[in-house]
């Protein structure tokens, strides 16, 4: 099965979905990961050529690491807008991919970038699926679409957590490949990387019984394509 991880920076999808993308890589599965912005503002140190390409040698290791494909979008951080030549990029990378299940932002996240991100990834879901609508790649199928938690889980209810309890020292590792993303979030907010992720991934761990835990929801929309059996390891939240 195809998998796509649609990010807005760098280190989104690993610290977001990397546990379960893990999963899927380890029983066989085609994992890809497309980055929509360059990642070029979020660091103190360098130029924005040197940190966007400091980002991509991160992203490029981290992908490695999983081993996942990267599309690398490379939009400006902080300035993704929903524009016809940007949806247009986001069917290319679906179609690169061709996703049986695709991962992305939710549209209540708190960030601009990521909401941005989420939204053009829902509104290419059936664009990418129609031969007349022309890009680089021939149209393919229409993805099942989950939404990724929210970094501190802000505004989000999750439906289905996936048990990333046997992965969370490979996502760790994976997730500290992202060296320039460690030394911002320290040096601008007093945050440890590592101990945020397994923190959150602890606390959504636990509404299942799990020892750490990656929430999602599937997007509603027509027609359904597929449903939560589409996760590896994944458990309902009891209602």
């Amino acid at each position: 099965m195809n998998v796509l991880a649609i990010g807005a920076h760098p280190d989104d999808v690993e610290l977001l979905c990397g546990g379960t993308l893990a999963l899927y890589a380890d029983r066989g599965d085609q994992v890809t990961i497309a980055i929509a912005t360059n990642g070029e503002v979020g660091s103190s140190f360098g130029t924005k050529e040197e940190i966007a390409e400091r980002r991509y040698g991160e992203a490029l290791a981290a992908a490695g690491r999983l081993g996942a494909e990267l599309i690398w979008l490379g939009y400006p951080d902080e300035f993704l807008f929903n524009e016809e030549p940007t949806r247009r990029r986001f069917i290319d990378a679906i179609r690169q991919a061709r996703p049986r299940v695709l991962f992305t932002h939710s549209t209540a996240d708190y960030h601009p970038d990521h909401r941005t991100a989420g939204q053009i990834a829902q509104d290419a879901r059936i664009p990418c699926a129609v031969p007349l609508i022309e890009g680089a790649f021939p149209a393919c199928e229409i993805p099942t679409v989950f939404i990724m938690d929210t970094l501190g889980g802000h505004g989000f209810a999750p439906q289905q957590i996936v048990d990333v309890s046997t992965v969370i020292d490979r996502k760790s590792a994976i997730l500290g490949e992202h060296r320039s993303q460690r030394e911002w979030l320290h040096t601008a907010y007093g945050i440890e990387y590592q101990d945020l992720m397994r923190g959150h991934a602890a606390d959504r761990g636990a509404l299942v019984g799990a020892r750490y835990g990656e929430a999602f929801r599937q997007l509603p929309t027509f027609p359904e394509t597929g449903g939560p059996e589409l996760l590896p390891n994944h458990h309902p939240v009891p209602r």
